[in-house]
Order: structure tokens, then C-alpha cells, then sequence
């Protein structure tokens, strides 16, 4: 596999010395996750050969390649062959039709979710920059801001993605800068100002510097070319003289009883142009062109070494720091200090000892001192095992976000200012809304972990459950067996809850058990009500369904209201029992004046009394039938009353064939019918309706209103002549402002 780190000597060094060095912490915890399998590099080449190797990228380069490319990066940086298998499976999976499987039977899961994270996580990134086009500034910052939540979450899954992303990133700016490809403006952007300090503050120096210079290249060209150039005019004179002075450095420390590795230290382009800059300087005014290092044993050594270099040199006195009394915001150590040489010549002196040189190389999550956690105020934290490993990667991922949040153009716009992120137990990262408690972590960890929540340590001390987060904090929740939130969570004064997502898990909670009490208030109404009528036989959700609920429960929750008239119930029970035809006989009233009209015609028989059914109340032309009741004559049902059905299943020798009487010459006869009508309430809306009812001739016999959360719903009893009329009635009421509608019941 042919590297191009082979081709730049410079950077095979760095990979060399890197590679001699203690292995990153990040590489041990990601390398760490992954199956030990000698042959597993072999093997995931060869299996994604015949899927990469006719494929390409947007940018052009061979799909094949770039995985050869990505793979050598991660090798020169120590990664293992584990890992580096990684990054090919993660190209193959885009061209599998069922990625998770294949991967798994061949690999095992640990691979196949990691292709698939990784994969998911580069589609939604070039989504995002395909359909970004042309943006302002701003614009550009907040598409950043949402590759870096994207990121810090999908690395708090796994921390192989971090590698594996900022590895394919720099080989694809490599790719342009080889072949002079033209690079979207926000994917250089986005490599500066989001990739290359991840790579920094995860100590990944070599990547850092690289991706830095490319992406000026591509973001500035003319600018990088006149550094480049100006750096390039005495590049052999200068590296002649520091390697002189290097060698004399050794020298004179040594013979003062201090050993001491002194080495040039590479200058870059983008970090020149960057203090040109923030300083305001010209090229020839920088004085860290020629720039060494010392490293020696120990921290007294590094001020011994300080005094020599201010006796040996003229030091320039507004170019001295002492980050080794006062460390960086990161944790970097070194003392700092400009000097002039005999010519005048201004040289950049940094001190320090191998352990502070191995903390900036390789990063705070390279020399996280766990051994010392609860000196750093994270007690209860061991300083062994893959876990620990994972935690300071996580808590640098935590602490890169923040920086470009506190970068001054993101935080001019208040893109971060409403979130943090935290760590639960199994170093996971969990995002929330600024100001958010403990109970909101538990609530977006699990519904039911943040019911039961009664206590959280945070850090591995106990905390007041409304007590604030801050970011990159270590939350474990103690929760009950069983039980529910407390109603004091959704006080607002008290400030256990800052998330709009856990305000409605408890209120939904809290809901639920209203609605429990409810039902089983409105199923005793029921019960009691089948007690009396002597029907506790009948099944619940049969009355429900005939009554028109989907269950028992709907049926129990209006009772439990009071939203369901229980007279209604009682008809249902009494239909096919003597009280039921006693109090259900509406003998079909006859119109005012003389005659015998409107009777109900009994097939085949002569003179049989007839009484129209309360429960159905049928009227012309609607298909009626007929039931012999003992004593009452023969009730009319309309053929599709849920109680004639079940008269006609149980006892159908005592349905009979019946007709309407349409006699003609007879007086007009009227029948009884039932008009339901829900509004949104109103003053005069009965009045309204009333007026309806005059206006087409039609004699109200009964009311039944009821109002509830500004819904009226009303049942009016009519008397019709046949169901054509009660069509141009319901009509003429449905048209009424406010009436949402109006049907038969």
C-alpha cells in the first residue's frame, strides 16, 4: 500500500518520532474498542476492493485509494491495523444494500457499527454543504456549529469516528492540492475552523498543522503563495544556522550539568500568517522564524536552562511568558522567551521538561493525570482501564466544542449560548438546554429513569436534583425501583426543570393518572348501573361498541367526566325486556285533527298493536322490523339498531316482516326522532337553532344541552313526517354559525 507519507520526508519523520512515542490515550481507548484480529486489515482490503475500486468520490479521486490513503494516515499516527481495517469498511458500506448485515457476519458488530456511524456521519455533512451554496459569514458559522454537534455526538458513540473523520478529511484536501482540484469553499472552511482544532486540542499535532496549511491554501491562495515564497528565499541559509545553533545550545547546557534535547521547531504558514495578523507584524518583524526547543528532565532544570539562555542571548523583554507557573487554559506548560544572538538575529527559546512536551503533543486527553483525578475535582474517578481513556477524549471533545463556541464571530451570534453537553456514566455525551438539572439529564436519558429519579451525583458528589449542569460534567442519577415524578418539578420557582421535553414527560405523567382515576370512577358508574338493571352478565366492551366507543375504557373515561347521559345506557340494557317496551311504547302520535293514519303494517297479520323503538326511533322510509314483545305487540326497529341486531342473532323466531303504511287519503302521520348537534358554544346559539326548527315546520318534543370546555352538545327530539323532511332539517341546522355538526342519533 503506497503512502504519502512516504513522499514527504518531513512528515515521515513526524510519523517516526510519533510513532516511537507514548501512544495518545485517544488511540488506546478507540484502538481499544476494536476486535484483535491479526489478519483483519488483509481481510477488510480485500473485501472492499471489488466495492471501491470503479467507485469515486465527488471530488474525483478513486474511492479505492482514498481508503488506502485514509489507512496510511491512521498508521502514521499509531493507529492500529484493527483501525485502519476500520476506515475501509466504512467506504465499503456505501455500496452494500445491507451494510449492518454483511459487515457483522463478516467482521463482527464492533465494525458494522462503526461503518455505519462514520458513514451516516460524512452523508449528513456533505448534505449539509451540497445544498449550503453561497453564504455569508454568519451563514457559514452556523452550518459549522452544526457539523460540530453532529460530530461531538456521533463521537461520544464512538471514538474511532474521530480519527477516521479528521484522517479522510486531510486526505481529501491532500487530493486537491496534488491535482489542483478546485475545493468548495465551505468544506475549507469548515477544515480550518472545525477539523484542525479538533485535531489540536486532541493533540493530533501532525494532522493539526497539515490540515491547517492546506485549507489556507485553498482558502486564501495568493496569500499562502507570497508566505511560502518568502519563507523559501533563505530556507537553506536558516536551517544551516539553527542547526549550528542547535548543536551549540547542547553544548553549553551540558557542560552546565543540564541534559537537554534541543531541537529546530517547524514554522507553518498558516500559524505565521495568523500572528502577522493578530500582532499586526510584517513578515521580516516576526521573531519566530528561527525557533528552538529545549527539553530537559525537570521543572528546576527548565529555569536553570531559562537563566543560561538570558546569559548566553539578549532577551527581549516583552517577549517572555511563564506557562509553567501559569498554565494555559488547556493544561500547556512551557516557558517562552525571545532572544537576540550576536548578529541580532531575534530567535523563539521554548523550555520545558518531556512530560509538559508530551502534554502539547499529543494533548490534555494524551496526559490526563487520573491518578490524580480528585485533585482535579473529579472525584471517584480510577486512573485505570479503557474507560478512564474514554473520559478524557470525551471531556477534550467537550472542551474543543466550547472553544468554538467561544470563538468571537460564533459567539456574536449566540449559536451555542442555549446548550451544554454532559457525560453519563458510560461516557456517552448528552445534549441540553442551558441551565438544565439533573432531573432534565434523566429525563432525556429515559422516560422512566427520569420518573424514578430521586437523587444525582454529579462529578461523584451528591447534588440538590434542581441544582444547574455545567459543561463536560459526569451525571449518575440514583433512581427508585418504582415510582413516579414529584408535582413540586413542575413549580417553576423551585427550578427543577429547564427542558421543555421533561416539562411534558411529567406533565404527561401526571395526565395519565388523572385520566386512570377517571376510568375507574366512571367503571364503577357502569357497574353499578348493571347491577341494578340485573345485567352484569353482558360484556363491557361489547355495551362499549354498541354504544359507539372503540373500547370499555373510552366508554369509562366519558362516564368518569360526566360527559355520557346514563339514561342511554339504560335504554341499550332494557331493549329486549317488558320495562324496556313499557317505557319505550311511543305510540306514533296521530295529527291534529280526525282520522286513523300512520300505522305500521304487520306482513301478513291484521290488527296487531305496534309501537315505535325508543332506542332507534325509525320513521319513513328508513327499513324497519319487527319484534313480538310479551303483552306489547310488536315493537318497529330500524333494521340497523344495534339491539334489533341482537334480537334478530338471539331470538330471531320473534322478528317479524313489517312495512310502513302509505295508505294515501290518510292524514300525514309524524314519528319521534333524535337530531344530536355539537357547537362551539355561544349566547344565543339555542335560540338559533330553535328558529331552524320553526322555520321548517318542525315540532320540538324534547331538549337535551350540555356544555363542556366551550363545546355545546345538544340532543333535540322532533317529530317528522318521513326521513326526507329530517335531511332538509339537518341541513338547514348545520348551516347555523358555529354548528360543527348536525346527523341523526
Amino acid at each position: 500500500m503506497n503512502s504519502p507519507i512516504a513522499e514527504n520526508p518531513e512528515l515521515a519523520q513526524v510519523a517516526r518520532k510519533r510513532v516511537q512515542g507514548r501512544e495518545p490515550l485517544l488511540l488506546s481507548a478507540a484502538s481499544a474498542m476494536l476486535p484483535r484480529e491479526a489478519d483483519v486489515l488483509a481481510r477488510a482490503r480485500e473485501f472492499a476492493r471489488p466495492l471501491l475500486v470503479d467507485e469515486h468520490l465527488n471530488s474525483g479521486e478513486s474511492m479505492w485509494e482514498h481508503a488506502d490513503a485514509v489507512a496510511a494516515i491512521l498508521d502514521s499516527i499509531g493507529g492500529s491495523e484493527a483501525m485502519q481495517a476500520a476506515a475501509y469498511l466504512i467506504y465499503a458500506s456505501f455500496h452494500l444494500s445491507h451494510p449492518e448485515e454483511a459487515i457483522t457476519r463478516r467482521f463482527g458488530s464492533t465494525y458494522a457499527s462503526l461503518a455505519l456511524e462514520t458513514s451516516k456521519l460524512m452523508q449528513v455533512q456533505g448534505q449539509a454543504r451540497s445544498g449550503s451554496g453561497a453564504r455569508k459569514r454568519g451563514e457559514a458559522k452556523i452550518e459549522h456549529t452544526e457539523t460540530v454537534r453532529k460530530m461531538l455526538l456521533a463521537f461520544s458513540r464512538d471514538l474511532r469516528v474521530v480519527l477516521i473523520r479528521l484522517a479522510s478529511r486531510l486526505q481529501t484536501l491532500r487530493y486537491h492540492a496534488t491535482h489542483k482540484v478546485p475545493v468548495d469553499r465551505l468544506l475549507a472552511e469548515e477544515s480550518l475552523y472545525v477539523f484542525a482544532p479538533l485535531a489540536n486540542r486532541l493533540g493530533i499535532w501532525q494532522l493539526k498543522w497539515e490540515l491547517e496549511d492546506l485549507a489556507f491554501r485553498f482558502l486564501e491562495p495568493d496569500t499562502y503563495r507570497e508566505v511560502a515564497a518568502k519563507l523559501d528565499e533563505k530556507r537553506r541559509e536558516r536551517e544551516h544556522y539553527m542547526q549550528e545553533l542547535c548543536d551549540t545550545v547542547r553544548r553549553e547546557l551540558a557542560e552546565r550539568g543540564i541534559e537537554a534535547t534541543v531541537q529546530g521547531r517547524p514554522k507553518h504558514i498558516y500559524s505565521i500568517v495568523k500572528k502577522m495578523r493578530g500582532k499586526s507584524l510584517a513578515f521580516e518583524q516576526l521573531f519566530d522564524l528561527r525557533a528552538l526547543r529545549i527539553i530537559v528532565a525537570d521543572v528546576p532544570h527548565c529555569y536553570e536552562a531559562l537563566s543560561w539562555v538570558h546569559t548566553r542571548f539578549t532577551p527581549i523583554d516583552s517577549e517572555f511568558d511563564d506557562y509553567i507557573a501559569k498554565p494555559k487554559p488547556n493544561g500547556y506548560q512551557s516557558l517562552h522567551t525571545v532572544v537576540r544572538d550576536g548578529q541580532g538575529r531575534p530567535v523563539e527559546v521554548q523550555i520545558r521538561t518531556q512530560e509538559m512536551h508530551d502534554h502539547a503533543e499529543n494533548g490534555v486527553a494524551a496526559h490526563w493525570a487520573y491518578k490524580e483525578a480528585g485533585t482535579k475535582g473529579y472525584a471517584g474517578v480510577s486512573a485505570t482501564g479503557e474507560y478512564d481513556a474514554k473520559i478524557a477524549v470525551l471531556r477534550q471533545l467537550l472542551a474543543w466544542e466550547r472553544e468554538f463556541a467561544d470563538s468571537e464571530e460564533v459567539r456574536a451570534l449566540g449559536l451555542f449560548d442555549d446548550r451544554i453537553y454532559v457525560l453519563t456514566p458510560n461516557a456517552s455525551i448528552i445534549e441540553l438546554p442551558k441551565g438544565a438539572t439533573p432531573v432534565d439529564f434523566a429525563y432525556t436519558v429515559h422516560t422512566s429513569l427520569g420518573h424514578r429519579c430521586r437523587g444525582a451525583r454529579v462529578d461523584g458528589t451528591m447534588v440538590a436534583l434542581n441544582t444547574p449542569l455545567q459543561n463536560g460534567q459526569t451525571v449518575e442519577i440514583v433512581a427508585a425501583k418504582e415510582g413516579g415524578p414529584s408535582r413540586d418539578w413542575l413549580n417553576p420557582e423551585l427550578g427543577y426543570l429547564s427542558s421543555a421535553r421533561a416539562r411534558s414527560k411529567v406533565r404527561a405523567y401526571f395526565n395519565a393518572l388523572q385520566l386512570q382515576e377517571t376510568i375507574a370512577k366512571g367503571r364503577e358508574i357502569v357497574e353499578k348501573v348493571l347491577q341494578r338493571e340485573g345485567k352484569t352478565s353482558w360484556k363491557l366492551d361489547d355495551i362499549a361498541a354498541q354504544l359507539g366507543f372503540k373500547s370499555a375504557e373510552a366508554l369509562f373515561e366519558v362516564v368518569g367526566k360526566d360527559e355520557f347521559s346514563l339514561r342511554t345506557l339504560e335504554v341499550l340494557l332494557r331493549a329486549d325486556s317488558e320495562e324496556a317496551d313499557s317505557h319505550d311504547n311511543l305510540v306514533v302520535r296521530k295529527p291534529r285533527g280526525t282520522g286513523s293514519g300512520g300505522k305500521v303494517l304487520v306482513v301478513g297479520m291484521d290488527s296487531l298493536m305496534t309501537h315505535l323503538a325508543k332506542c332507534c326511533m325509525p320513521a319513513p322510509p328508513d327499513e324497519i322490523g319487527g319484534f313480538i314483545t310479551r303483552g306489547k305487540g310488536v315493537g318497529i326497529h330500524r333494521t340497523d339498531c344495534p339491539n334489533f341486531q341482537k334480537m334478530l342473532e338471539t331470538t330471531p323466531e320473534r322478528v317479524i316482516d313489517v312495512a310502513w303504511n302509505e295508505t294515501s287519503g290518510e292524514a300525514r302521520a309524524v314519528y319521534p326522532v333524535e337530531i344530536q348537534v355539537e357547537a362551539a358554544d355561544r349566547q344565543g346559539l339555542l335560540r338559533d337553532i330553535s328558529d331552524v326548527f320553526t322555520r321548517e315546520r318542525t315540532n320540538v318534543i324534547g331538549v337535551q344541552t350540555r356544555s363542556h370546555k366551550a363545546v355545546a352538545s345538544m340532543v333535540f327530539t322532533v317529530e317528522v313526517p318521513n326521513a326526507t323532511q329530517l335531511r332538509t332539517v339537518l341541513a338547514a341546522v348545520a348551516n347555523v354559525a358555529g354548528v360543527r355538526f348536525a346527523r341523526r342519533k
